[in-house]
């Protein structure tokens, strides 16, 4: 089964599951876990070839579903269930497959599409580190700077650096094996009729317009939300006014 961090105590309120993307981590969640643990149980887990979790050979979104029904089982479901870009197509798909495990869906900044962009150089640029020269994660971030630009993709993907085994806690192989199936969406055929919420970033570009008409045949109640200031990283760009929405969207 995933590895998952639990958040608080069970109350009368449903628990929530917090499903993270690509290259992250259950513990990446761990501030917004803990404020939403205020009023409910939360449980962040880390998805298959993620974290602690176990590497497979596979990464479709047909097995990501898979593994999250079989927690939300084990916790004597059904869940609000929250899930960030890859996590949002996994939570999707799980919707979309198993609609008795989800109270109600909120899905940041993905849609039910293939995208075009690749992720394959942030593989590349991890695959260059020297891990053996590594004694902290300030030496990966150093080494990181050679080949990516952005600081806060370094320190985003250093937290998923196992600095004393000298390992990425990330099956790098296998994520670039599957890399068409992450960008991409299983054709599926069903419905989730439950209440979803699709929130994005104002400056985001991966919830665009057009793909309202496929959301909605597959998610007949969506409703629709952007947070101000924020981009693809809503959740760490504008913690307070993502945790506000959340809050708010599970209380309704």
């Amino acid at each position: 089964m995933l590895n998952y961090i639990e958040y608080g105590t069970r109350t009368d309120k449903p628990d929530l599951m917090i499903v993270h993307g690509l290259f992250g981590s259950g513990r990446n969640w761990g501030a917004i876990g803990k404020r939403l643990a205020r009023e409910r149980r939360v449980i962040s887990v880390d998805q298959r070839n993620h974290g602690d979790s176990p590497w497979f050979d596979t990464h479709s979104y047909e097995d990501m579903a898979g593994d999250l029904a079989e927690v939300i089982e084990a916790q004597d479901g059904p869940m609000d269930v929250l899930g960030h870009s890859m996590g949002g197509k996994a939570t999707m798909v799980l919707s979309l497959t198993r609609p008795e495990l989800l109270r109600s869906l909120l899905v940041a900044d993905i849609a039910p599409v293939t995208y075009a962009h690749d992720q394959s150089q942030h593989i590349a640029s991890m695959r260059a580190v020297d891990l053996s020269a590594v004694e902290k994660r300030s030496d990966a971030v150093t080494q990181l700077e050679k080949t990516l630009d952005d600081p806060a993709l370094r320190s985003f993907f250093t937290q998923s650096l196992d600095v004393t085994n000298k390992r990425w806690k990330l099956n790098l192989d296998v994520l670039e094996a599957e890399m068409p199936k992450i960008l991409g969406f299983p054709d599926i055929d069903g419905q989730f009729d439950g209440p979803t919420l699709f929130l994005s970033g104002a400056n985001s570009e991966y919830m665009k317009p057009e793909y309202r008409p496929v959301i909605r045949a597959h998610f007949p109640q969506a409703r629709f939300a952007k947070l101000s200031g924020a981009g693809h990283w809503l959740h760490a760009e504008q913690p307070r006014a993502f945790i506000s929405s959340v809050q708010a969207w599970l209380n309704k």
